[in-house]
């Protein structure tokens, strides 16, 4: 493996893949480091629900892709994956189109030493009649800005009604009481609250909004401590939230959903975060995936191909010490992305690649439940121990996690700089985009 020859490409701009290609191109250059991506910017992904609620501009919030590739260093590809020719170590991208149809780039093909898969996952809908068609996803940020347009013109046409003295409530299902849904309650909660400043004064929230969160669990955020789990819940319910756990999702209809009981839940927007899988064009790879669609790699992220790896979301990981698998968290991603620049070094320099095994190490886990609050559990900060904090502390915590991806895609000086800037910024931007 050449110094000269080898190139390393990443699917995928998600946290893993955007902070591998960032550090490896500033390391590397354009000509070993190839980041390919269907879309042309990035977002933080768990910051989604607040794109979703309109409390966060997308315009403001995302980085271009060929920005970052000029900056740190790698070559961008626009384009989805198309097709994967591992004789030949070849990629194939599908074509590029506007939103008139024009073609922007044809379909291209691309030549890889070690191909890197880090393209995510989406919303799992298990099969639940009516989901797909009915029910909005927060996977993307096409997908979040629908939901926030749905949600303004819903909310426009009820206090529209209200005027002409219609009694009406706006009900807003959220299926999955994980991370996703139990930030986007409270995200909501935070839009509603100043919406009377935007015109729509004939609004209520808490009398004319109806947000429901429905949890197949015995409570929400199962994954985590049942501390934090009952402070989250308790935080919610207090600010106006109905939350309904053990409830089984059966079918999703236009104006509403039935649980496996039987028992009808009004809805007028209803948003699915359930659970995840992987794309289920992974498994036209050839390569060996579970029922989720995730890539099976070992230990040192490697495929069953020596040339392929994969990481993050769409990479089903043993967990070390663990009966079970890696969960499909940004940390994890995150420290992955880590693991693997060593290897990806020693490939491009033709040198011996390390032979550690990958050990993830849980730092905990942080939830916000509006501007000013939020709970989480930080494992083995002091002796192994788990602490659990909330309040402003645990939302400035959660906070930070944000700057901590931007200032390894970044780094210090340009995260500080923009963070700066758009603290200042926001001092003459609306509370919520309604635009």
């Amino acid at each position: 493996m050449s110094h000269d020859k080898h190139k390393v490409v990443i699917v995928g701009g998600g946290a893993g893949g955007l902070e591998l290609a960032a550090k490896l191109g500033r390391e590397f250059g354009p000509e070993h480091i190839v980041l390919v991506d269907k879309a042309d910017s990035h977002i933080w992904k768990p910051s989604l629900h607040e794109v979703a609620a309109g409390t966060l501009d997308i315009h403001r919030e995302d980085l271009s892709y060929f920005m970052l590739a000029r900056d740190c260093g790698f070559t961008f590809m626009h384009g989805e994956l198309q097709g994967l020719d591992r004789e030949a170590h070849q990629l194939t991208l599908s074509a590029v189109v506007d939103a008139a149809g024009e073609e922007v780039f044809p379909v291209r093909t691309l030549a890889y030493g070690t191909l890197i898969m880090a393209v995510g996952s989406k919303s799992n809908f298990f099969g639940t009649p009516g989901a797909a068609q009915y029910a909005l996803a927060l996977d993307s940020t096409a997908e979040a800005e629908r939901f926030r347009q749905r949600l303004l013109n819903e909310l426009v046409t009820l206090n529209r009604k209200k005027t002409t003295g219609t009694p009406q409530i706006l009900n807003i299902a959220i299926v999955g009481g994980g991370a996703t849904g139990v930030e986007l309650a409270a995200e909501l909660l935070e839009a509603m609250a100043g919406l009377v400043y935007y015109g729509l004064n004939e609004l209520d929230p808490e009398r004319d909004v109806r947000i429901t969160l429905l949890e197949g669990a015995d409570r929400i955020l199962s994954a985590l401590p049942e501390k934090l789990s009952a402070t989250a819940q308790a935080l919610l319910v207090t600010r106006g939230v109905s939350v309904k756990t053990s409830v089984k999702v059966a079918a999703v209809e236009a104006d509403g959903l039935v649980d496996s009981e039987g028992n009808r839940y009004p809805a007028d927007l209803c948003v699915w975060a359930a659970g995840i899988e992987a794309p289920v064009f992974l498994t036209t790879l050839g390569l060996e995936t579970n029922r989720l669609h995730q890539i099976v790699v070992d230990e040192r992220m490697r495929t069953a191909d020596p040339d392929i790896f994969a990481l993050g979301d769409c990479a089903q990981a043993p967990w070390a010490g663990e009966s079970r698998s890696l969960p499909a968290r940004a940390q994890v991603a995150h420290q992955q992305a880590s693991f693997l620049r060593p290897v990806l070094r020693a490939r491009i320099k033709g040198e011996s690649e390390p032979q550690e095994h990958f050990r993830f190490r849980d730092y905990g886990s942080l939830v916000s439940v509006g501007h000013t609050r939020g709970v989480g559990s930080l494992m083995g900060v002091l002796k192994g121990k788990s602490w659990f904090v909330e309040g402003l502390l645990a939302r400035w915590m959660y906070m930070s996690l944000h700057l901590m991806h931007h200032m390894a895609v970044l780094g210090p000086l340009r995260t500080g700089s923009m963070a700066l800037g758009r603290l200042l910024l926001k001092r003459g931007a609306p509370r919520v985009k309604l635009h």
